[in-house]
């Protein structure tokens, strides 16, 4: 039985566990910059810059749903999936149908207008889990980035 909770700042040592898993899998590992005293000062703190569902099953964490919210000049307050990461070895077991399912729950609690996340156009088993939820492809638009 997967069990479903809210991350604490207990937990960024193990959030950043799965960070790094996901960076493998997306063959970017040196991408990763971000560091657990970061992600606990801007996750943890006084003004929380994102949310996190944790996946856990006998008391070990399986997977996890990090998200914050954004603002569209069109449509209002939306939540952004940042990442969705199942361990690889539990891959398959249904454990990212019930952390996507908890963050559009999350999304609607919120009175949020939708929600978006991106995808990766080489990452097969993303899309068509995606798919299985009608989701729409944004085609025409390129990310831009500055980095600090």
């Amino acid at each position: 039985m997967v069990s479903l909770r809210k991350a604490t700042g207990e937990d960024v040592s193990v959030i950043m566990d799965l960070v790094r898993e996901l960076a493998l899998y997306e063959k970017a590992p040196e991408q990763v910059t971000n560091t657990e005293e970061r992600m606990l000062n801007e996750g943890f703190g006084e003004n929380p810059a994102f949310g996190c569902v944790l996946a856990e099953k006998d008391g070990k964490v399986l997977g996890m749903s990090l998200y914050y919210f954004r603002y569209s000049t069109w449509k209002g307050r939306r939540l952004y999936l940042e990442d969705i990461i199942v361990k690889e070895a539990h891959r398959g077991e249904g454990i990212g149908k019930i952390l996507f399912d908890k963050t559009i729950a999350i999304a609607k609690e919120e009175k949020c207008s939708g929600m978006m996340w991106q995808v990766l156009d080489w990452n097969t088993p993303a899309i068509n889990f995606y798919d299985k939820y009608q989701a729409r492809y944004d085609a025409g638009w390129l990310n831009a980035h500055l980095d600090f």
